[in-house]
């Protein structure tokens, strides 16, 4: 892979001499700061280029792309590969999701991991390889491919590639408890954790000062430590309080590696980071979290504004899931959110629940939420993360790309994270159908 990286790097030096760029990207952290990287490498060698974030790239974005620019998909265009093989520009693919082995046109320029059969890297760790393939010196953007690791996170196994990206990085990694920020009062911190649900802790601040009671951690001058400050012992009755409340004793997904990242001339935790990045674009504000991601320091205060609204929304979706009507079996639940909650962030609920202890693992999370006339679905396997493959787990992927099949639509994403969009006239139809294959898969795994 890392010698096509070279041999396409190079293509695309020449052949963006004359042309104009056009970068598409994922709205989320990982096409993010995918865009960020490559728009930084473009910026220095003095490319005329424009960039376009999607939340999905739908049929209608890909026929409507001009006819004469030179095409860049970042963090996505797997999924859309037979569209995609139609235009007669020059295009680059680099991206990480599963993509259909079909013959491609010679002006088509690929790189995906699941195609060299290597290491799984996220769309900004491919971004920050090319750019260092174009430039040496573009090593100062692998914060930014650290950050979009992350945000994706494939921070849990990292192979050879992935440490070579890390080494280049500015960073420290501390093993510790997963909620974030990790560098803020620990109260605060676990009040407003979108990573971590805790029963009674999470959206609550009696709750939050319960629990540090509960693990014997009090203030010290007035404030408490941050989870960067804990030693071990208070790391360790920490997690103690967290198990109970949980009332699991899995640490699995609760423990692993803190990453504090270079940030505008500042260590910053990664997750954080990235939580801001995806809150600015599942808000609307696309154009904030990229000029954020470029060290506008006016973006950054107004990204902390839109990130506090956005925890809102999640602390007040989280409450309504629990009270909304669900599609149960023995193995899966599908929660249909309507116009309740809003389409840009229900897919995030849905991995906050795959990771909470309220599911058991391997039960199929489908969250569903109106999208104009359309409806986004979100499928998580709990209890998996995305770098977490398992051969005898349900693969959600699979699953919800054979019922659109049957009922219409656009999918992407891997074997325990998937999403799709179809037609809300569909809607029934869809469920009935997502019904008869969860069932089905349960009998079958």
């Amino acid at each position: 892979m890392l010698k096509r990286i070279k041999e396409i790097s190079q293509k695309f030096l020449e052949q963006t001499k004359e042309k104009k760029v056009i970068i598409i990207s994922h709205y989320d952290t990982d096409g993010i700061t995918s865009a960020s990287i490559m728009a930084s490498v473009l910026k220095k060698i003095d490319r005329n280029f424009s960039i376009k974030i999607v939340k999905q790239l739908e049929q209608e974005i890909i026929e409507k792309l001009p006819k004469n620019k030179i095409l860049v998909f970042l963090d996505l265009g797997s999924g859309n590969i037979e569209q995609i093989n139609k235009l007669k520009n020059d295009i680059y693919i680099l991206d990480h999701h599963e993509i259909k082995k079909i013959r491609v046109g010679k002006n088509i320029n690929i790189i995906n991991p699941h195609l060299s059969e290597e290491e799984d890297l996220c769309g900004a760790c491919l971004t920050y390889l090319f750019a260092k393939e174009i430039d040496k010196d573009n090593k100062d953007l692998a914060n930014l491919a650290i950050i979009g690791m992350v945000g994706d996170m494939m921070e849990k196994n990292i192979g050879k590639i992935g440490n070579s990206i890390i080494n280049d990085a500015e960073i420290i990694i501390k093993k510790g408890i997963l909620f974030y920020p990790a560098t803020r009062p620990l109260h605060k911190a676990l009040e407003f954790s979108s990573s971590m649900y805790i029963p009674g802790v999470t959206g609550s601040s009696t709750g939050a000062i319960n629990l540090l009671r509960d693990a014997g951690i009090y203030k010290k001058d007035g404030k408490y430590k941050s989870l960067m400050e804990l030693n071990d012992d208070e790391m360790s009755r920490l997690l103690t309080a967290i198990l109970l409340k949980r009332n699991k004793r899995e640490t699995e997904d609760l423990v692993g590696y803190i990453y504090l990242v270079k940030f505008s001339n500042r260590l910053e935790d990664a997750r954080e980071l990235s939580a801001i990045i995806n809150a600015c674009s599942r808000m609307g504000n696309s154009n904030i979290a990229l000029t954020l991601c470029m060290g506008n320091k006016e973006s950054r205060k107004k990204a902390e504004k839109i990130y506090a609204e956005y925890k809102q929304h999640l602390i007040e979706g989280l409450s309504l899931v629990s009270n909304i009507k669900k599609i149960e079996g023995d193995n899966y639940v599908i929660i249909n959110a309507k116009n309740s909650i809003k389409d840009t962030i229900i897919g995030t609920i849905a991995t906050i629940i795959a990771v909470s202890s309220v599911y058991k693992k391997g039960t199929a999370i489908i969250t569903m939420a109106y999208n104009g006339n359309k409806i986004k679905v979100s499928g998580r396997i709990a209890g998996r993360r995305i770098n977490g493959r398992n051969e005898n787990s349900k693969n959600i992927r699979e699953i919800l790309e054979s019922v659109v099949k049957e009922t219409g639509g656009e999918i992407g994403g891997h074997d325990v994270a998937a999403g799709c969009l179809i037609s809300r006239a569909k809607e029934k139809e869809f469920i009935a159908a997502l019904e008869k294959k969860l069932n089905f898969e349960l009998i079958k795994v």
